[in-house]
């Protein structure tokens, strides 16, 4: 028998109104105001923080650059391994309290969210690795007259501004503070209004790690005002965002000022290709999760579904009775699979969608807001449509829901034309026992990230980014740490 949701524990941390971290101090926002904190699986305030802006930005960017300048500085690459492996076993000690204050923030299932822990583990390990790359120096030969010896070095860039979307903060987070301790930056991150308590309670623990202080700093409050002043702001070396291209689109236009560096992480409307030859048995829900996992609010999703016509009518069939068995229901009980959406802002745009897909497509399952005892949350049914083309407004927007659009093709060819029909170049999936198909395709696919008969999984060794207005730039993988560094040359001479 699993426990109910009234079983599950409420953590500590929930509730009250939480400060900004500012220098190795916990601060309310300079104006005194707050924002609610609002638990998607019932509609209700859990919680307040502080509804940050300029002023607390240009407080938590001097208090990075004096701790950059400062002791930070002179800690050694061991040193800075330690200290990450110090913040691991502390948030994996943490984490079933992380990560019920995710899921109460922003309605992912505990599933989901205490899935998360092997995978923070193994970013937090691989960034330890990654120390010794800061500082590192490599003789480089030279065309010089004379007796000279030329080094290399590979040198932290400085401060650095982290901007993190609201779907997955225990994730996000990892992007901006991981590389930054690896390297011997410093970051002010500012995290999502929707959803930023996770956030702040790994920040807490961050400094029971032993973490010094202004190495790193949270900045909470609305886009509009917190982010953009922290885009905008003359002492911020990299800015590092994932969310909308328009937003993006702004962050560009404001990092001109100190011609900041960029590292962009934007939508993505993901084709995910199934041959006639794939194994339904695998392609149908791996398909669909790649689509309904965290209720549609990832990225990566594939909700272009591309499926071969001749088994066109099967998939579909078989899509739209696993959707219906989805179990739907708020995050804290151990049984659901789907959750909320993260607010009645993100419910109202999905409807709509949902709305604009049924005068355009077929119709298959779903299409709806669930009533009864989850009318107060903001809870959509898993939903499919069929028979679509790839003109269609819900082929080629990114809906940011459990929405899943199948369009059928003929050829290899078709398919590959039909998934980089698109403004967006972030994932792509590929369901065939092809070998020579898998590889066609996957090489044709104008997407950072490819993935053949399964969808979704990351090893934060690797990484992953995108191309066109997907972004550029990498998260994960050795090009990630690069990113916060920046290359110096040295020539000494030997007469």
């Amino acid at each position: 028998m699993t426990a109910s949701t009234s079983e599950i524990r409420i953590p500590d941390f929930v509730g009250g109104e939480k400060k900004n971290l500012i220098g190795g101090a916990w601060v309310p926002a300079a104006s005194g105001k707050t924002i609610d904190v609002v638990n998607p699986a019932t509609g209700q305030a859990v919680a307040a923080i502080a509804a940050g802006g300029a002023d607390d930005v240009d407080r938590a960017v001097k208090a990075a650059r004096a701790a950059f300048e400062g002791e930070w500085s002179t800690w050694t690459p061991h040193e800075r391994r330690k200290l990450i492996l110090r913040v691991h076993d502390i948030v994996l000690e943490n984490f079933e309290e992380l990560a019920a204050v995710e899921t109460l923030d922003m309605g992912a299932p505990l599933a989901r969210t205490r899935g998360l822990k092997e995978w923070t583990s193994q970013v937090l390990q691989f960034y330890a690795t990654q120390t010794g790359l800061a500082g590192s120096a490599a003789p480089a030969q030279n065309s010089l007259p004379g007796d000279f010896l030329s080094l290399k070095y590979l040198a932290p860039v400085g401060v650095v501004g982290g901007v993190i979307p609201w779907n997955g903060p225990l994730i996000g987070l990892w992007w901006i503070f991981g590389p930054a301790l690896a390297t011997g930056c410093t970051a002010v991150l500012k995290p999502a209004e929707d959803a930023s308590l996770s956030v702040l309670r790994v920040a807490e623990l961050m400094q029971e790690a032993g973490v010094p202080d202004g190495v790193v700093n949270v900045v909470t409050g609305y886009g509009a005002e917190a982010g953009a002043a922290l885009a905008a702001h003359d002492d911020v070396d990299r800015i590092a965002f994932t969310g909308s291209v328009g937003t993006a689109q702004e962050i560009v236009k404001a990092s001109a000022g100190n011609l900041k560096r960029l590292q962009l992480e934007l939508g993505g409307k993901s084709p995910d290709i199934v041959f006639a030859d794939a194994d339904l048995d695998k392609a149908v829900p791996g398909a669909a999760m790649g689509v309904f996992t965290n209720s549609g609010q990832v990225c990566v999703a594939g909700t272009r579904i591309l499926v071969e016509r001749s088994i066109h009518d099967e998939f579909v069939r078989r899509l739209g009775e696993f959707a219906k068995t989805v179990r739907v229901g708020d995050g804290l009980d151990p049984d659901s699979q789907l959750g909320p959406l993260i607010s009645a802002r993100q419910l109202d745009r999905v409807l709509e969608y949902i709305d604009i897909g049924s005068g355009e497509a077929e119709l298959v399952s779903g299409g709806g807001r669930l009533g009864g005892d989850k009318a107060d949350g903001y809870y959509v049914e898993p939903t499919v449509f069929a028979n679509a083309d790839n003109d269609m407004r819900i082929a080629r927007e990114e809906i940011f829901g459990p929405v899943a659009t199948v369009i059928p093709f003929d050829t290899v060819e078709e398919a590959i034309a039909i998934a980089n029909d698109t403004q967006y170049g972030l994932a792509g999936g590929v369901w065939t026992q092809n070998v020579g198909t898998a590889h066609k395709v996957s090489q044709a696919l104008r997407a950072g990230t490819i993935w053949v008969n399964c969808y979704g999984v990351l090893d934060p060794s690797i990484g992953f980014g995108g191309t066109k207005r997907s972004g550029y730039g990498w998260k994960g993988g050795r090009e990630h740490v690069e990113g916060y560094l920046y290359p110096k040359a040295v020539y000494l001479n030997l007469d």
